[in-house]
């Protein structure tokens, strides 16, 4: 079986155990390795005077923190099953030593030393008993957005590692934050922006950043708007706030959801950052209020959302294929009905929210429905419908019924949107633009018209349509 051994954060920290655990390898002929050099605690394998091997040569070799932490692995394994590893800090700290116990199924021994993370920790004063520890490898492979204060991140070996990490750190949390350089045991207050600007860098080097007040970050997360919300819906929050519901609330989600579409189509991402935030405001208040009866909470939204990302894409995360964005979509919809629970093609239809906007409403009604076979073949066919509903509301104006008229108005604009349906037009944005254009062009006819001296109230049909074509034949 294979011995892990830790060496503690510096010279002397090897516990009794381990030392004659070292011994004995050594003596039955047994290999030792040092996973590096670089290391003050290595100071005790050479006071021990044992003969090693060490593995330095393998950072050399691996291409990232992943690779590298694999590669430590196949180096111990290929040592022999009665290898001795030698690592720095407690040997359950270590990413190599993780990759060992994933490709030995468990089976090793682990004799642990000194924290070196405990010994970093100690160094930067922090004041509460909690903090997250991660090591600089790994935060700049995986680019961790989960990262938590208290922070302590080691392995900071050298200066392009550090640079690399303050770019992750900084848009995480701000580079002007204070933080503290570890390196030898010793700690020295900088700014984050600093990182890399240090006269030495080795495998005791560490960055540890404390706990920052609500009110003095520079960089949020949603548990950061969360937060706010609740301290808003304390009895001293804000009286608006305070007495808030999840109905008095609701439209401002549609509203913001608006203004976020607004600022897509005027291409103007310093407004769709920020109605982006908008709209992001407004489900976490909802979440919030939500968590305050005992219904959901944030996470439970989030831990939906997710779960339901990973079933739906089936394609992705599971066996189902999908050759292109048709053959995703079918996916998509197929897993949506057995997450639902939609046994026939009327429950999908009458799943179409009745809030929606009626254009949008429409299309995604006659598109569910013509899952089920019930569409018009062609758009063209589409069209010989339309003419006939235009008929009907001819003859329901003739006969002055208001009322019939008002359906067969209705029939008429639910007919429009089957032609621009099945011609693959998107009739909610279709219209929106229409009405855009019919306003900019009205504009511009009435500008005409004034500049002529005329009353636009008194001009005629045949003179509201020169100006109208002049404005669009213009525009």
């Amino acid at each position: 079986m294979i011995t892990v051994i830790g060496l503690g954060a510096q010279k002397g920290d090897l516990t009794k155990r381990g030392e004659e655990a070292i011994l004995k390898a050594v003596n039955a002929g047994v290999p030792v390795l040092v996973r590096t050099a670089n290391t003050r605690s290595y100071e005790t394998v050479l006071e021990l005077g044992v003969a090693h091997t060490c593995l330095d040569y393998v950072y050399e070799n691996s291409r990232n923190f992943q690779t590298l932490a694999n590669n430590l692995a196949k180096a111990v394994i290929a040592a022999g099953e009665n290898a001795v590893y030698l690592v720095d800090g407690a040997a359950t700290e270590d990413y190599s030593v993780k990759a060992l116990i994933r490709k030995t199924r468990g089976k090793i021994e682990i004799i642990d030393g000194v924290s070196k993370i405990s010994a970093i920790a100690t160094a930067a004063k922090f004041a509460g008993c909690s903090y997250t520890a991660v090591s600089a490898y790994e935060l700049v492979q995986n680019a961790r957005a989960d990262l938590a204060l208290p922070l302590i991140v080691y392995d900071l070996d050298d200066r392009a590692l550090a640079s690399d990490c303050k770019l992750v750190l900084g848009d995480l949390f701000g580079e002007e934050i204070a933080a503290q350089y570890i390196l030898g045991g010793k700690a020295k207050k900088i700014r984050l922006y600093e990182t890399d600007r240090q006269k030495a860098y080795d495998y005791s080097s560490a960055i540890a950043i404390e706990e920052i007040p609500l009110l003095e970050k520079e960089r949020f997360t949603a548990n950061d708007l969360r937060e706010i919300i609740v301290r808003l819906r304390k009895p001293d929050g804000c009286p608006w706030d305070r007495v808030q519901t999840n109905e008095s609330i609701k439209m401002a989600a549609v509203e913001e959801a608006y203004e976020l579409v607004d600022a897509i189509d005027k291409d103007d991402d310093e407004k769709i950052l920020e109605e982006t935030g908008d709209v992001l405001l407004q489900a976490v208040f909802h979440a919030v209020l939500k968590e305050e009866t005992g219904a959901f909470s944030l996470t439970d939204a989030f831990t939906g959302i997710c779960k339901k990302l990973i079933f739906r894409h089936s394609h992705v995360f599971g066996k189902d294929k999908a050759e292109n964005a048709a053959g995703a979509l079918s996916v998509w919809e197929q897993n949506k009905r057995v997450e639902k629970g939609q046994k026939t093609f009327a429950d999908t239809v009458n799943d179409v929210p009745a809030c929606f906007p009626a254009v949008m409403r429409a299309q995604k009604v006659g598109k569910r429905a013509a899952k089920a076979g019930m569409d018009f073949a062609t758009a063209q066919a589409a069209a010989e419908r339309l003419k006939e509903e235009l008929l009907e509301v001819f003859d329901a104006i003739a006969r002055g019924d208001s009322v019939e008229v008002e359906k067969e108005v209705g029939d008429l604009l639910f007919a429009a949107v089957n032609v621009g349906r099945k011609a693959g037009a998107d009739c909610e944005k279709a219209l929106k633009e229409s009405v855009e254009r019919f306003s900019f062009r009205f504009t511009k006819a009435e500008e005409k018209a004034l500049a002529d001296g005329k009353d636009v109230t008194t001009l005629s049909e045949e003179e509201w349509d020169r100006y109208y074509l002049q404005a669009k034949s213009e525009l």
